[in-house]
C-alpha cells in the first residue's frame, strides 16, 4: 500500500477499509506517513465523511498504535465519563468518587483546558500535592484501593492521536466529527473500559456550533463506541449558561468539595452529575433502572460517602490528609476580589457562557498558548444563572484577580456576555439521552 493511494482514494469519495486505516495510522508511528500526508487524509475525512465502519476503524488503529490497560482483577466494572467541555464543567470531580461509594471502578484520563474550556487536571493541579501523572504503580494501586484515580493522559496510551491532533489544530480539522470521535474514543477505550458515558454539550459555551452538531456528534461517538466493544450512552446537557456558579480551577474544586459536603449545591449542576452516575450504573447493570441509579447516588451524596471517597483519593495521590475538612487553608485563591455589576437592573434573558470561558483565560487560568503556565488562583464565582435577577444586591459575577487592570478588563467581558430584560427562555438541564 501507498499512503497516496489511501489519501486519493477518500479524497475522491472512497470507503477506506479497515486494512488501509490500520496501515496508514501505523505508519505515523513508523514512519512512513509524513505530516503532509496526515494533513492531506485529514482535509479529504473533513470535506468527504467517513461512514461508521471506517470511523470504527479509525478509532481502533489509533488505540492500538499504543498500549492499553488491563483492570480483570477488578471486582467490579470499570467505567468513565467524558465531556465534550464547558464553563464551570467540574462533574468528574464529583462524579468519579459518587461510583466508586457505589461498586464501580473510575480511572479517569482526563485532559487540560482547550480554548474557552476548563480541564479537569488543572483543577486537581490546584490541590498542593496532589500527583496528576503518577507512575502506572501508583495509579493502579489508587484505582484499586480507593475505587478512582483522576489523572492525565500516560504517554503510550494511544500515541497516534497526538501527532495526529496537532496536524489537525494547525490545518483547520479539528471539527471534523468522525476525527473528533476517533480522537476522544480511542484515548478513552485504551483505558481498558467497561462502560462509558459521554456528556456532549449544546448551547453558547459548547464546542460544537449548534445543537444539530452536537445531536450528530453525540450519535457518532455512542455508535463507534459500541461498535468496538465498549458499552456507550451518551447525554446532550445544557451548556447556555456555566454549569456550576463557578469557573476557574481553583474556585471550581472549592466548589465541588462544597458539593460534596452538602455546603453548597448548584442545582442544574447536580441534576447533570446525578443523572450521568446514574446512566453508567445502568450500562454497567450495577442498577436495573435509572431510577435505581439516581436513588442509589444520591444516597452516595447525601450520605457524606462520596466526600469522604473524594478525600481519600486525594490522598492516596499526594494530596493534603484533610482537603476535605481544611480545604480553604490549602486552595489558593486569588488574593484582589471584586463584585461585578450590570449597568442596570434586569433578569438575565442571556448568557454567552465562551465569553466567560474567555474571561478566565485573560486572567491566566488557562491557556493562550500551549507552552503558558496556569493561574489556578484566578476566575470567577457568584456567577448569576438564567432568569436570575440582576441589581444593586445581585451582582453578575464575583471575580478574583491579581490587578486592579485584570479586574477592570474581566468586568467589561463579563458584562458584555450578559443580556438582561424582562424574561428569560427556560432550557432543559438534558435534551437527550443516545442509548446503546
Amino acid at each position: 500500500m501507498l499512503p497516496q493511494e489511501i489519501i486519493r482514494k477518500k479524497r475522491d469519495g472512497g470507503t477506506l477499509s479497515p486494512e488501509e486505516i490500520q496501515f496508514f495510522i501505523g505508519g505515523i508511528a513508523g514512519g512512513y506517513v509524513s505530516n503532509e500526508q496526515l494533513s492531506a487524509l485529514a482535509m479529504a475525512v473533513f470535506f468527504k465523511d467517513m461512514t461508521m465502519d471506517e470511523r470504527v476503524s479509525l478509532t481502533k488503529a489509533m488505540l492500538e498504535s499504543g498500549s492499553t490497560l488491563d483492570w480483570s482483577e477488578l471486582a467490579g466494572p470499570v467505567v468513565d465519563k467524558h465531556s465534550t467541555g464547558g464553563v464551570g464543567d467540574n462533574v468528574s470531580l464529583m462524579l468519579a468518587p459518587a461510583l466508586a461509594v457505589c461498586g464501580a471502578y473510575v480511572p479517569m484520563i482526563s485532559g487540560r483546558g482547550l480554548g474557552h474550556t476548563g480541564g479537569t487536571l488543572d483543577k486537581f493541579d490546584s490541590i498542593p500535592g496532589y500527583v496528576t501523572q503518577p507512575d502506572n504503580d501508583l495509579f493502579r494501586k489508587v484505582t484499586r484501593e480507593v475505587g478512582c484515580a483522576v489523572i492525565g493522559q500516560t504517554a503510550d496510551l494511544a500515541p497516534a492521536d497526538k501527532r495526529f491532533y496537532a496536524i489537525r489544530d494547525v490545518t483547520a480539522t479539528v471539527e471534523s466529527i468522525p476525527l473528533i470521535t476517533a480522537s476522544i474514543l480511542s484515548k478513552k477505550l485504551a483505558a481498558g473500559l467497561q462502560g462509558l458515558v459521554l456528556d456532549v454539550k449544546s448551547g453558547s459555551g459548547a464546542f460544537m456550533p449548534s445543537h444539530e452538531q452536537s445531536v450528530k456528534l453525540a450519535k457518532s461517538l455512542v455508535a463507534v463506541a459500541n461498535g468496538a466493544g465498549v458499552k456507550t450512552s451518551a447525554l446532550i446537557t445544557d451548556m447556555n449558561e456555566p454549569l456550576a456558579s463557578a469557573a476557574g480551577n481553583a474556585i471550581e474544586m472549592k466548589n465541588a468539595v462544597q458539593f460534596l459536603t452538602g455546603e453548597a449545591i448548584d442545582p442544574r449542576l447536580w441534576d447533570i452529575t446525578v443523572a450521568l452516575c446514574a446512566e453508567m450504573l445502568l450500562i454497567t447493570d450495577l442498577v436495573s433502572s435509572r431510577e435505581d441509579g439516581v436513588a442509589k447516588i444520591e444516597d452516595a451524596f447525601r450520605s457524606g460517602k462520596a466526600a469522604e471517597k473524594f478525600g481519600e483519593m486525594v490522598t492516596a495521590l499526594g494530596g493534603p490528609s484533610d482537603f476535605v475538612e481544611k480545604m480553604d487553608s490549602h486552595l489558593k485563591l486569588a488574593p484582589m476580589v471584586a463584585d461585578i455589576y450590570a449597568d442596570e437592573d434586569g433578569i438575565v434573558t442571556g448568557i454567552d457562557t465562551r465569553e466567560i470561558g474567555v474571561a478566565v483565560v485573560e486572567l491566566g487560568g488557562g491557556r493562550q498558548r500551549a507552552t503558558d503556565p496556569i493561574d489556578h488562583s484566578v476566575g470567577f464565582d457568584h456567577l448569576l444563572g438564567l432568569g436570575k435577577k440582576a441589581d444593586a444586591n445581585s451582582p453578575l459575577a464575583r471575580v478574583y484577580a491579581n490587578s486592579e487592570d485584570e479586574i477592570a478588563r474581566a468586568s467589561v467581558r463579563v458584562k458584555a456576555a450578559f443580556t438582561l430584560g424582562e424574561g428569560a427562555a427556560e432550557h432543559p438541564c438534558i435534551y437527550d439521552i443516545i442509548e446503546p
